[in-house]
């Protein structure tokens, strides 16, 4: 069972949800309020379905009424009153969803070949123009970048997602992850999460060299600060993970060396995802185990298909917007890639390796885990920001999930793994009005989620297609 160490404050007062930050129109600077599209104060969607997030069957006809930055009622039409001079939107054929959570979502992008950039520019507008408008980082590169573009965006003076920064990555010793933080005793853990829940951190994401002594101080001491912890692991187990009292994991299936015959403790097996992916079986007896124990003790899960797809033999990410938002060179080294993963006979990332990331989230959200998305803009370049969370559900859909779950997963679940679901992740009245407006019929077709029009963010609509034309040819540079 999960082990806990006492904290000096109790852990769920520690973790209570802190109160969102809202905005109005008025409070927006210029720059920002070029791309708004639905000013408000007070405005009513009619003729929609609705897909809410909790994971109810879709409501087709129906009105939602937006007062200031709140939802103020949802229902069938002609039972859900409009509120004198509100702007009313009639929309027939659009579906509107709660504003998606990406729970993998760096502000920095990583590209074929190791390039990395920070994307300060590009990153907020494109997620926030697929419809995702809470984020959580999940291991900063550039942690002050990240604190600083959350306060712009904060104040009004640059359109983006309400961001959740998670401190840099924390790891064991390892020479080549040179800029991450490599802690070589428990009380150099300690003290590392101590000064970033100083500096306004709210998450500590490990990452694959930690060991046990290392990751259990993190947790503990984060629990004490009222931080929470998530990791890309690998010289801990999924199990371990859980015994040590993480509160999420990232990725899934491929990262879970539970799998890996070879593993020993604290350390990370040589190319474990490969192994993993190639002999580990995601429905067996381990995985049972593995997820019941997760879901008995409220571990959550990442599912970040987005970013593994790029790199599977066969599956190269080619939509024309994600190739226009790539700078020049980027996009030149991105297809180079793409080219030399089709070429190689031998290459080890198969589609064998994609289902079976799929069946085990298929397993862990039919035991009742809670599973979250995000799109992780790293690997080889093909998921990017905003586009590659959109790229998530339609990959969901693949693995079998229907549209209501799915919506549920990449909405609700992520604002409970984060604890701020009293205030959004599902469209019901007195949540903070995040919601996405879709040209079509989400649940007959996943592609529709490419579809926004609108995205609400505090009750303000943002112009989608505004916002990807600011961006294009800067994925990569800025």
């Amino acid at each position: 069972m999960r082990k806990f160490i006492a904290a000096p404050v109790a852990l769920a007062a520690l973790l209570a949800p802190a109160h969102l930050p809202a905005q109005s129109a008025a409070e927006l600077s210029a720059e920002t309020s070029e791309f708004v599209s639905v000013a408000g104060p007070t405005v009513a969607l009619t003729g929609v379905k609705v897909i809410d997030g909790t994971g109810a069957g879709a409501r087709t006809n129906q009105t939602v009424v937006i007062e200031g930055n709140r939802i103020a009622a949802v229902g069938p039409a002609g039972t859900v009153e409009i509120p004198s001079g509100a702007e009313v939107r009639e929309l027939p054929g659009h579906t509107v969803i709660p504003g998606m959570i990406g729970l993998h979502n760096h502000m920095f992008f990583m590209g074929a070949g190791g390039r990395m950039a920070q994307g300060n520019i590009s990153s907020p507008r494109l997620y926030l123009a697929a419809g995702v408008t809470t984020i959580r980082t999940t291991g900063s590169v550039s942690p002050y970048a990240d604190l600083n573009v959350k306060s712009n965006i904060e104040r009004g003076l640059a359109p983006g997602p309400r961001m959740h920064v998670t401190a840099p990555y924390v790891t064991g010793p390892n020479p080549a992850l040179g800029d991450m933080a490599q802690v070589n005793s428990p009380e150099e853990a300690r003290r590392f999460v101590r000064y970033w829940a100083g500096e306004g951190a709210s998450w500590i994401k490990a990452y694959t060299t930690i060991r046990r002594a290392e990751l259990a101080a993190v947790v503990e001491e984060a629990h004490a600060h009222g931080l929470r912890v998530t990791g890309h692991i690998c010289s801990i187990t999924f199990q371990e993970a859980v015994d040590l009292g993480m509160d999420n994991i990232e990725h899934g299936f491929g990262t879970a060396t539970d799998f890996d015959p070879r593993k020993r403790p604290d350390e990370c097996p040589p190319n474990s995802m490969i192994r993993v992916g190639e002999q580990g079986d995601p429905t067996g007896e381990t995985a049972r185990a593995l997820i019941l124990s997760m879901v008995e003790n409220d571990v959550g899960m990442t599912s970040t298909m987005a970013v593994i797809e790029p790199m599977t033999k066969g599956r190269a990410v080619l939509d024309e917007r994600t190739l226009e938002a790539m700078a020049p060179e980027v996009r030149e080294d991105y297809l180079e890639m793409v080219d030399r993963i089709e070429a190689d006979p031998d290459w080890s990332m198969t589609e064998t390796h994609l289902q079976k990331h799929m069946a085990f989230e298929r397993g862990f959200v039919e035991a009742g885990g809670v599973l979250a998305a995000g799109v992780d803009p790293t690997g080889i370049g093909g998921a990017i920001a905003g586009f590659g969370d959109q790229r998530n559900y339609e990959l969901l859909i693949e693995a079998g999930f229907d549209a209501s779950t799915v919506v549920r997963i990449v909405s609700a679940n992520g604002a409970r793994i984060m604890g701020v679901d009293d205030e959004v992740g599902t469209i019901e009245p007195g949540k903070l009005a995040d919601l996405v407006v879709l040209e079509g019929d989400l649940e007959s077709d996943s592609a529709i989620i490419r579809n926004v029009t609108v995205v609400f963010k505090d009750g303000v609509g943002y112009d989608s297609e505004k916002l990807i034309d600011s961006v294009k040819g800067m994925v990569g540079i800025r």
